[in-house]
C-alpha cells in the first residue's frame, strides 16, 4: 500500500465517492444491509510455519498501552498442520472478490493525510514517563535516563517455549457470508451455529468468555436444553461501565433476567481492574506483569468457549447475533484437558478479584462483589450513572 514489500486490502470497503466521507454514506444508503457486515476474522501468521488468532486487534488499547481504555484480550500460538488452513483461511479472503487493494480506494496523497506522526523518542519519553506505570516505578531506567518500555516483557523465544501438543480445528465462516453472493452459506453453516452444535455435546460445564453477549431465541432455546441435563454454564461478559458497545450491552440486558432463571451463572468485568489491565493475563505481555498502563479502564474483548474442561474454542466471534448473522468469524477449536484447564483457571482468578457476579433479587438484580475485593455490592449497574 504504498509502501515497499506491504500490501493492504480492505474488505467489503464502503462505495461511493472516493474523495468525500460524506459521499460514501449517500451511495452507500441503498447498500445498508451488507455495509451491516464486517470481516471480523482475526489472523496473523509467519511463513506458514506459526499463526494466532483470538479477539485482538493492532492497535495501543489492545496491548494495553492506552493510556485511557484498554481491552483484555486472549489468543492462541498454534504451529504445525493446523497453520496450513489458517494460511487458507487467510488466502480465500485476500482473493475474494469483495477485498480491494486500498490503491484503488484512496490516492497516495489521500493515504499521508490519514497518518498520524511517527512519535519521536522525546515523545514516547514524556508519554510513557507521565503514566502511572512507570510513575509507581513498575519501569526501569537505562542509563541515559530514558525509562524502557514496559512491553519489553512480552518477547518469548519460541526456541524455549513448551507448546501444549492437541488435536485442533479451524472453524472460520465463508467470505460469501458477505455480499451478493451470500445464498453460498446455508443458515446453520456458520461459525456460531457450528460452535452452538458443539456446546450441544456438553455433559457437565460450559465456561463462556464474550463481550457481547446477546443470545437471541434460538441460543436461549439451547441453553434451556443444556440446563435441562443439568449442565453448568458459567458466562464472563462486560458490565455496563467497561462495555464499549453501549448498544450490545442494552440488548444483552434484555437477556440478563431469563439468563439468570436459567440458574446460568454470570460475571460481568469491572471497568477499574485490580492490578491495571491483567484479567485474564491478557494485555499483550507474555508474562504476569503486563506493562500496561495501571489505572486505565478495562474492556473485556476475549472470546472464549471452553466444554467439559476438555475442549476449548478461541477466536473472534462473540456470542452475539451479529456474530452468528451478520460477521465473519474464525477460531481453532482444541481438544486440550490441559488448555482448557488453563483457560478456565484464568477466568476463576479474574471473577475472582475483577468482576461482579449478578444475581436475582425480588424483581431487580444485584451485583455481588468478589470477597476482599475491595469494592462494594451494587443494586444499580455499577460503576456507571445507569439507574
Amino acid at each position: 500500500a504504498y509502501e515497499p514489500n506491504i500490501q493492504v486490502r480492505l474488505f467489503n470497503p464502503l462505495p461511493g465517492s472516493r474523495g468525500s466521507l460524506v459521499g460514501r454514506i449517500l451511495g452507500s444508503i441503498d447498500d445498508i444491509p451488507r455495509i451491516q457486515q464486517r470481516m471480523h476474522n482475526k489472523l496473523f501468521i509467519a511463513d506458514n510455519a506459526l499463526g494466532i488468532t483470538g479477539g485482538r486487534n493492532l492497535g495501543d488499547s489492545y496491548f494495553g498501552q492506552d493510556t485511557g481504555s484498554n481491552f483484555v484480550d486472549l489468543d492462541v500460538l498454534a504451529a504445525g498442520r493446523i497453520v496450513v488452513d489458517m494460511s487458507a483461511s487467510f488466502d480465500r479472503y485476500w482473493n475474494n472478490d469483495l477485498a480491494y487493494p486500498v490503491q484503488s480506494l484512496v490516492s497516495r496523497e489521500e493515504l499521508d493525510k490519514l497518518k498520524k506522526p511517527a512519535p519521536t523518542a522525546i515523545d514516547v519519553t514524556a508519554t510513557y514517563a507521565a503514566t502511572p506505570a512507570f510513575a509507581g516505578g513498575s519501569g526501569s531506567v537505562i542509563p541515559d535516563g530514558t525509562p524502557t518500555i514496559a512491553l519489553a516483557n512480552a518477547t518469548i523465544d519460541l526456541r524455549r517455549t513448551p507448546l501444549t501438543w492437541a488435536p485442533s480445528t479451524l472453524l472460520v465462516d465463508k467470505p460469501g457470508k458477505i455480499g451478493p453472493d451470500d445464498d453460498e452459506v446455508d443458515a446453520q453453516d456458520t461459525l456460531v451455529d457450528g460452535l452452538l452444535q458443539l456446546m450441544s455435546q456438553a455433559r457437565q460445564e460450559i465456561v463462556i468468555i464474550s463481550p457481547y453477549f446477546v443470545p437471541g431465541r434460538p441460543m436461549m432455546k439451547a441453553f434451556e436444553d443444556l440446563r435441562s441435563r443439568g449442565v453448568k454454564i458459567r458466562v464472563l461478559t462486560n458490565s455496563l461501565a467497561s462495555n464499549d458497545a453501549p448498544a450490545a450491552h442494552a440488548g444483552y440486558a434484555r437477556y440478563r433476567k431469563e439468563l439468570l432463571g436459567l440458574g446460568i451463572d454470570i460475571y460481568e468485568l469491572r471497568s477499574e481492574q485490580s492490578g491495571g489491565v491483567n484479567a485474564l493475563g491478557s494485555s499483550g505481555s507474555s508474562g504476569a506483569s503486563s506493562g500496561a498502563v495501571s489505572g486505565s479502564r478495562a474492556s473485556l474483548h476475549a472470546k472464549a468457549v471452553v466444554i467439559d474442561t476438555r475442549l476449548v474454542v478461541i477466536g473472534s466471534m462473540n456470542l452475539d447475533l451479529r456474530s452468528q448473522l451478520q460477521n465473519t468469524e474464525v477460531a481453532l477449536v482444541i481438544r486440550s484437558a490441559p488448555l482448557s484447564k488453563e483457560a478456565v483457571r484464568q477466568v476463576e482468578s479474574t471473577i475472582r478479584t475483577d468482576a461482579y457476579r449478578v444475581e436475582l433479587s425480588g424483581d431487580g438484580l444485584v451485583w455481588r462483589a468478589p470477597p476482599g475485593a475491595g469494592f462494594a455490592d451494587s443494586t444499580v449497574e455499577p460503576d456507571s450513572s445507569a439507574k
